[in-house]
């Protein structure tokens, strides 16, 4: 594949309702990462991927949103943009990092794999926002 290859499937593990279980959010995520897995003949990376960032959210939704995490009162829809980008940003750099070491496994492609996970990580960012734009709701 190619420099960009936007991932849009971590869309459903950053959305995913936050009151929750986190076990049914890391079987969830293991489950959509091995359906991508299996399509793309890619091994498991996906489903590492996503597992990981499924149980690493915890931690990243209370870097990007603070004190509202602590409360477990986040709704998207009402989020600042400036918060709601810190998370798709931390999350996506996250997934694709680790998707690219797995997929190149190799510390002498270091460059390579940061490239990857830069110009995939941005094209993800912007779709991720313009779905989240696109599909939620004003309420009024």
């Amino acid at each position: 594949m190619g420099y960009i290859n936007p991932y849009i499937y971590i869309l459903f593990i950053a959305l995913f309702p936050i009151k929750n279980n986190r076990i049914i959010l890391i079987l969830l995520s293991f489950l959509l990462g091995i359906t991508i897995d299996l399509f793309l003949d890619t091994g498991g990376i996906h489903a590492a991927a996503s597992v990981f960032i499924a149980y690493a959210r915890p931690v990243i939704l209370k870097t990007s949103f603070g004190t509202i995490y602590e409360h477990q009162s986040i709704k998207f829809n009402t989020v600042d943009f400036g918060s709601k980008l810190t998370y798709f940003t931390l999350l996506t750099v996250v997934h694709h990092l680790i998707l690219f070491s797995l997929e190149i496994f190799s510390i002498s492609k270091i460059l390579f794999i940061v490239q990857k996970t830069l110009f995939s990580s941005i094209f993800t960012i912007l779709l991720s926002v313009v779905i989240t734009i696109i599909f939620s709701r004003n309420s009024k």
